[in-house]
């Protein structure tokens, strides 16, 4: 017989089989008696399920004699069993308390008494379900740390999976801009220092999803690894995961939050990866799969221990593309970058088309994610641009510097012209100009050069780019400075302003640092700087470049600022000039001239037009510098000339050149070798018709 069974029968009417029979009214009566009792002592058990109002209820109601006999046992329950297993013995009880009829031993209950105590159990639990779902919800639409605070001070009693809940959401709006962990005012809150407590002095209460809920929210709170906090927690964590109870979901929650508190040496995190590794990828949701990424960049330093898992799920992510969000989708690209998983291409070239349609979703952050990825992987997409245009078109002037940087790199590395793009950038630069710090004016303006494009507002624009650099100019670190100047000059926006302090020994030092010496790359671009301003600026009449600060040649393997011929086209227009002049001996090839310039094939003419062998120094009249430009001297899918190509012709031009441009394009169209000479024949010997081969 259960205790309450035998408070019940304490009055002395009832002492199992000892006592004494009763008429049926009085048992109806006592039945009755105790029926409202059952009722009183149900909602007593609904408001004891939560803390801290059980025992104040108690204390402040009267009290009738089975709710005295009940009360110190209930502290005792309250001690030692979950709210859940004392919902199941109460009833238990309840429901042996009306099956003693005639003074007889109690039986098994009736079933209309059970199934009466059962449906309002149920309805107890539904109701139960509903208030906390509305709870949820209210907690949920706060935007604010105070909100939530204000919204849990109001509440009788707080679940301890509530409790989780909203110590998540004050992590989540609580934290400052720019910060990683939230206000020391939030922090030193009482009633955010209670939530704290509650989690921690019950872990084994929280549900799987509300224990790694609060995991969830420590990494943004000031947590000593060795805080009563962090041990409870982990504890119960480490029991979960050896009873092998946690699911797909609460694991990779878990381990993304190890990641964060502990770091990717944490035992605990790899037993949530071996976890992982045994579970079969169909039962992971796509959210689940992006977790996983996220988990193993936290892990990167380690990813050849889990490079066998990796690829198993490099391969089934290509199934769930279309399921992701565009977060997801910055997400999987931000993580495929940090892994280096360059062997992936399917998988990234499958996540830039489904991208595209959602490119007005992004926020600016996830999209310079996703084109820092596309740009790492190499990968370009022409119906990306188009949304990527009119994304921005949508934009006008409130386009994020930080975005356009990114988007103007990634222009820059594919060599892809947009020039509503360009554009756009323009007139963002010069409405916002004085905001930019340098590093985002040079990433601003240097594609220009690059790419070798003038805007419509050209006059406009740099004259912003020549007031800032005025302004702001001992702002930009050397090698910057010089990197935004040399891309000015590429296209005839020379700096005459600035060529004095740039070729200065004092900008010089600079430059060099610390270093034994200047790298390659800058000492080109300061030749290449000189020489323009000899060609194109005359009227210069500052310092020049010290001779031991020029290169001798612009073409070098690692950082050129001319572009190699393209060997499949050369090989092509030798045979066609063989043809066409009878001999080998007639033209030159990969010239190197004294300007630095580096010429695909020379040919040198007399005074009467005829071709003269390439040994002969004398009696040259005229030299032709054939330009074999194959596609990497171009804007990608254009005719449009790089910027270092347009400055190489046009300085060949100013120093005496006959340039002569022999493009990709008009070589494709040629079907036979025939032609080919023809084409050749035209291209050097247009004037002069009577020149046959």
């Amino acid at each position: 017989m259960s205790y309450m069974s035998r408070t019940v029968l304490a009055d002395g009417r009832s002492q199992g089989s000892a006592a004494p029979c009763v008429s049926r009214a009085r048992l109806g009566s006592a039945r009755q008696s105790c029926e409202s009792d059952g009722m009183a002592l149900i909602t007593l058990r609904r408001n004891f399920c939560h803390i801290p109002g059980a025992v104040a209820t108690l204390k402040t109601h009267p009290a009738n004699h089975i709710q005295k006999g009940v009360k110190d046992h209930l502290r005792v329950l309250s001690c030692c069993l979950q709210p859940e297993l004392f919902k199941i013995r109460f009833h238990h009880a309840y429901c042996k308390n009306f099956h003693s009829e005639n003074g007889n031993d109690l039986h098994p209950v009736a079933e209309p008494w059970f199934s009466q105590v059962q449906e309002w159990n149920q309805l107890e639990q539904s109701r139960k379900n509903e208030d906390e779902e509305i709870l949820y919800g209210r907690l949920n639409s706060y935007t604010s740390s105070e909100e939530v605070l204000s919204f849990v001070s109001t509440l009788d009693t707080l679940p301890v999976t509530l409790a989780a809940a909203a110590l998540l959401k004050i992590c989540e709006v609580g934290k400052r801009d720019g910060e990683q962990r939230l206000p020391n005012g939030i922090l030193e809150n009482r009633i955010f220092q209670a939530l704290c407590l509650r989690c921690e002095q019950n872990p084994s209460h929280l549900t799987n999803a509300a224990l790694v809920t609060v995991l969830q929210s420590l990494p943004v709170l000031p947590v000593d690894p060795q805080s009563s906090l962090m041990l409870s927690l982990m504890a119960e964590c480490q029991s979960r995961l050896r009873r092998g109870s946690l699911e797909v979901h609460h694991l990779c929650v878990l381990g993304e939050s190890l990641a964060r508190l502990q770091g990717p040496s944490c035992e605990t995190l790899e037993l949530v990866l071996s976890q992982l590794q045994s579970k079969k990828l169909e039962m992971f949701a796509p959210q689940d799969i992006v977790a996983i990424y996220r988990i193993l960049q936290a892990c990167s330093e380690k990813i050849d221990k889990h490079q066998s898992f990796l690829d198993k799920v490099n391969s089934f992510a290509l199934s769930i593309v279309s399921c992701l969000s565009p977060q997801s989708i910055s997400q999987v690209l931000t993580a495929l970058v940090a892994l280096n998983q360059t062997h992936a291409l399917p998988l990234v070239i499958k996540l830039g088309k489904h991208m595209v349609r959602y490119i007005p979703r992004f926020t600016n952050e996830e999209l310079r994610k996703v084109l820092e990825g596309l740009v790492y992987f190499g990968h370009n997409d022409r119906f990306l641009i188009e949304a990527l245009e009119q994304h921005v078109a949508a934009l006008s002037f409130s386009l994020d510097p930080d975005f356009a940087s990114t988007l103007m790199e990634y222009c820059s590395r594919k060599r892809v012209l947009s020039k509503p793009i360009f554009d756009a950038v323009a007139e963002t630069f010069v409405s916002k100009s004085e905001k930019l710090s340098p590093s985002q004016i040079s990433e601003l303006i240097e594609p220009f050069g690059k790419l070798n494009y003038l805007p419509p507002n050209a006059p406009a624009l740099f004259r912003k780019v020549e007031n800032v650099l005025f302004a702001h100019l001992h702002s930009f670190p050397p090698k910057m400075l010089l990197r935004l100047l040399h891309s000015c000059s590429l296209i005839e926006r020379h700096p005459v302003n600035f060529m004095s302090k740039i070729f200065s020994p004092f900008f010089l030092q600079k430059l060099q640092g610390k270093e034994s010496y200047l790298d390659r790359l800058s000492l080109a671009q300061l030749t290449q700087l000189f020489l323009t301003s000899v060609l194109e600026c005359p009227f210069y009449k500052g310092p020049k470049l010290l001779p031991k600060y020029q290169v001798k040649s612009f073409l070098t393997p690692c950082c050129s600022l001319e572009t190699p011929v393209d060997l499949h086209l050369y090989k092509s227009v030798v045979i066609g000039l063989i043809d066409l002049l009878g001999s080998r001996l007639y033209f030159a090839s990969k010239v190197l001239t004294p300007y630095c310039y580096t010429i695909d094939v020379e040919i040198k003419l007399d005074e009467d037009g005829f071709v003269l062998p390439f040994t002969v120094d004398e009696d040259i009249h005229k030299r032709v510098a054939l330009c074999i430009d194959g596609p990497q001297r171009f804007c990608s899918d254009s005719k449009h000339l790089l910027g270092k190509e347009a400055i190489k012709q046009r300085h060949l031009r100013l120093l005496g050149y006959q340039v002569v441009q022999i493009p990709y394009y008009d070589l494709e169209l040629l079907t036979s070798r025939l032609e080919l000479v023809e084409y050749l024949q035209r291209k050097l010997f247009s004037q002069n018709t009577t020149v046959h081969w």
